[in-house]
């Protein structure tokens, strides 16, 4: 039951999280960023943030950014969600999409070489 909980308080919370990052923060150094995950611990204490940013040497900027802002998502998750208790937020990078992406940059590199050869690999 508790599993369960918390599961849909974390859907509930990306949901939010990626509307306020895409459209309620006016920064321009957000453009590129994605809420892909929400980790909310058991007593809804906390909840772990992944992010993805399209461009990778920015990164920590992001997260910079993310950080300064974090009360005041926070706020506007407490106007749209109600919760007893909203969790404290903490923005972590999304390695594996970006993995993913780069998994899928090889696949398609072998794909056109394997054209280019003729389909003999």
């Amino acid at each position: 039951m508790q599993l369960r909980r918390t599961q849909r308080v974390s859907e509930a919370l990306r949901e939010e999280l990626a509307e306020i990052v895409s459209f309620e923060l006016s920064d321009p150094r957000l453009a590129a960023v994605s809420v892909t995950e929400v980790e909310v611990t058991a007593d809804l204490g906390s909840a772990q943030v992944r992010v993805f940013c399209s461009e990778p040497q920015r990164e920590a900027e992001v997260l910079r950014v993310l950080e300064g802002a974090r009360h005041f998502i926070r706020r506007e998750l407490a106007a749209r969600i109600r919760l007893w208790r909203m969790p404290e937020l903490h923005f972590a990078s999304d390695r594996s999409a970006s993995a993913s992406g780069r998994i899928e940059q090889l696949l398609s590199r072998i794909e056109k070489e394997r054209k280019k050869a003729g389909g003999s690999l």
